[in-house]
């Protein structure tokens, strides 16, 4: 079996596989980050939304193999030390979610989305961009709602703790 080797949410890996197993399923099956969503295995729904070389891409039709020495980044690897990634916090705050099946598909996109086209997003461009992810509990009404305002928190910069005085 060949060997795939890739750096996934900052951790280097290295595994034989099937010359067959989807990324998908790679991430589930052998890394056990069940974040990934497998929702219909055609590329259509959009619960396997990962990042690959800083873009996002469907993990459903990709192939494992395809990845190799890529960096892949999960939902398990936005948040950082505790604390969620704007836009986990942004879809927390404004319900972005009902099931959450679909959520961390819609994140790793809308993440995708505020790098290409900006922290400014208004609700049509974010209702196009969402078109290859299917929620099938909500109206998306929040979810545009928290992908804008996932946007903005991203362009805010991080807070520096204060340093105490001596």
């Amino acid at each position: 079996m060949p060997t795939v080797t890739m750096t996934v949410n900052g951790k280097a890996v290295r595994r034989d596989v099937d010359p067959r197993t989807l990324l998908v399923n790679f991430l589930r099956q052998d890394l056990r980050l069940t974040g990934t969503h497998v929702g219909c295995d055609t590329s259509q729904c959009g619960a396997c939304v990962v990042h690959v070389d800083g873009r996002a891409i469907k993990s459903c039709t990709s192939l494992a193999l395809s990845c190799d020495g890529a960096q892949v980044t999960t939902i398990e690897g936005l948040s950082r030390g505790g604390e969620l990634h704007p836009m986990q916090e942004a879809f927390r705050q404004h319900h972005g979610l009902q099931c959450g099946y679909c959520t961390p598909g819609m994140i790793m996109t809308a993440v995708d989305l505020v790098a290409r086209k900006g922290h400014h997003l208004d609700e049509g461009t974010i209702r196009e961009e969402l078109e290859g992810n299917i929620c099938r509990c909500t109206g998306y009404h929040n979810i545009v709602k928290a992908v804008a305002a996932g946007a903005e928190a991203m362009a805010a910069p991080a807070e520096i703790p204060a340093i105490a005085a001596e």
